[in-house]
C-alpha cells in the first residue's frame, strides 16, 4: 500500500476516488429502485429490507463523494494540516446509517416472525436477486481494488458493506427460493439473522472510524516499513521514541530519537538527520522529525556501567530495553529510560525498586532518574 501512495499526488488519490463513489452512487440507486418494485409486489420483509439497505447504501456513496471532496480542499489558517481526516468522518456517518438500518430491519423482521404472510413470487423477482448480487459483487471488487490503491479506510469499509450486500441478498434469494418451494414462512426470520449480521457490521466500522478519530496506533506494516528505512543508515549508532500519528491518509507525521557518536562534528551530525528527514518524505511520506542523541562511545567509564545496566534491566523482566542513558552532574546522577512491553505484570514503583537495589550492590551509589516508556505509544 506504500508503494502504491509513492505513484499518487493527492488530486489523483481524490480523482480515483471520486470516481469509485460516483458508480457506487448509480449502482445502489438502479439496486434500489429494482429491490424497492419486487418487494412491494411480493410483500417480503426480506427484500424490502435488502432494499432499504440499498437506500442506505446510497446515502454512504453519497457521503463518501462530500467526504472525499472535503478532504481534498488544501490546508488553510484553521486547518493547518489540511482536511483529510474529513475522510474518517464521513466513513463514520456511513457506519451510523448502517447501524440505523440494522435496527429498523430487525424491528421488521420481528414483526414478520409475530405476524406471518404468505409472499407472492415469479421468476422476474428471482432475476432480479440474481442480478443484485451479481452487480454487488463487482461493485465490491471495484471498491477493493480503489481503497488498496489509495490507501482508504473508507473505501475498504465500504468495499465491506458491499461484500455484506452480496451475503444478505444471498440470504433473501434462499428466503424466496424455500418459501416459494416448500411455502414454509421463513421471510422473518431470515429477515432477524440478516438484521444482526448489519448490525455487527455497523458497529465493527464504526469503532475503527471512532479509533482513527481518536488517533489509533500505526500498523504493523507502517512500523516495519519505518524501522527498515532506519535500519539502513550506517553512520547511526540506534534509534528509539519512535512516535507516529496522522492527520489523513496522505498526512503522516513522526519523530524519533537518532543515537549518533559524540565525537561528530555538529554540521555532519545534522547532515545526517537531514537525510533521513528528506528520505522519509521521498519514500514512505511521512514527515519526520528527528531529535538528536549525542552517545560517548569513546567514555570508557560510561561504556562499563552502561553495560551493567542492559544486564540488571535484563534480568529484572524479559523484553525491557534502556535508551537515553546519561550521566550528569558530574557523573553522580544515571539518567536513562526503560521501556515496558506489553505483558509486564509489574509495576513502575516495583520495577524501580528492584533495579534501585541492583544497581547500588552491583554499579554503586548513585542518584537515579528513570523515566518509564510503555510501548502502546513508543515503538
Amino acid at each position: 500500500m506504500v508503494k502504491k501512495q509513492e505513484t499518487l499526488t493527492a488530486k489523483e488519490r481524490t480523482k480515483k476516488a471520486l470516481m469509485a463513489g460516483i458508480w457506487g452512487l448509480l449502482t445502489n440507486v438502479i439496486l434500489f429502485v429494482a429491490k424497492l418494485m419486487i418487494g412491494l409486489l411480493s410483500g417480503s420483509v426480506s427484500i424490502m429490507a435488502d432494499a432499504i439497505n440499498s437506500l442506505s447504501d446510497t446515502a454512504s456513496s453519497v457521503l463518501t463523494l462530500i467526504g472525499f471532496k472535503i478532504a481534498a480542499k488544501p490546508a488553510d489558517p484553521e486547518h493547518p494540516y489540511g482536511h483529510e481526516r474529513f475522510e474518517y468522518i464521513s466513513g463514520l456517518f456511513v457506519s451510523l446509517i448502517i447501524t440505523y438500518v440494522g435496527f429498523q430491519f430487525l424491528h421488521s423482521s420481528i414483526e414478520k416472525i409475530i405476524h406471518p404472510e404468505n409472499i407472492a413470487l415469479s421468476p422476474v423477482i428471482f432475476l432480479v436477486l440474481v442480478f443484485s448480487i451479481a452487480l454487488k459483487f463487482i461493485q465490491g471488487r471495484m471498491y477493493k481494488r480503489t481503497a488498496t490503491t489509495i490507501d482508504s479506510e473508507t473505501l475498504h469499509a465500504t468495499a465491506k458493506d458491499s461484500y455484506n450486500d452480496v451475503y444478505t441478498t444471498f440470504a433473501v434469494l434462499l428466503s424466496a427460493s424455500v418459501e416459494w418451494l416448500t411455502n414454509w414462512r421463513v421471510d422473518g426470520y431470515i429477515g432477524f439473522l440478516l438484521a444482526l449480521y448489519i448490525l455487527y457490521s455497523g458497529v465493527m466500522m464504526l469503532k475503527e472510524f471512532v479509533y482513527e478519530l481518536l488517533g489509533s496506533r500505526p500498523t504493523v506494516e507502517q512500523i516495519q516499513a519505518m524501522e527498515e528505512q532506519l535500519n539502513g543508515y550506517k553512520k547511526i549508532l540506534g534509534y528509539h521514541d519512535l512516535l507516529v500519528h496522522n492527520y489523513g491518509p496522505n498526512q503522516r507525521f513522526a519523530s524519533v530519537h537518532v543515537e549518533v557518536d559524540d565525537r561528530l562534528d555538529l554540521n555532519e551530525a545534522h547532515k545526517i538527520m537531514d537525510i533521513i528527514e528528506k528520505d522519509f518524505k521521498k519514500s514512505l511520506g511521512v514527515e519526520l522529525v528527528c531529535h538528536l542523541d549525542p552517545v560517548p562511545v569513546g567514555n570508557e567509564n560510561y561504556q562499563e556501567i552502561l553495560n551493567e545496566l542492559k544486564k540488571i534491566i535484563h534480568e529484572t523482566a524479559e523484553g525491557l530495553k534502556i535508551h537515553d542513558f546519561r550521566m550528569i552532574h558530574k557523573g553522580q546522577i544515571l539518567q536513562f529510560d526503560v521501556v515496558i512491553p506489553e505483558g509486564i505484570r509489574l509495576s513502575d514503583e516495583e520495577l524501580e525498586r528492584t533495579m534501585r537495589i541492583q544497581i547500588e550492590k552491583r554499579i554503586g551509589e548513585y542518584q537515579l532518574d528513570i523515566t518509564f516508556d510503555h510501548n502502546y505509544l513508543l515503538f
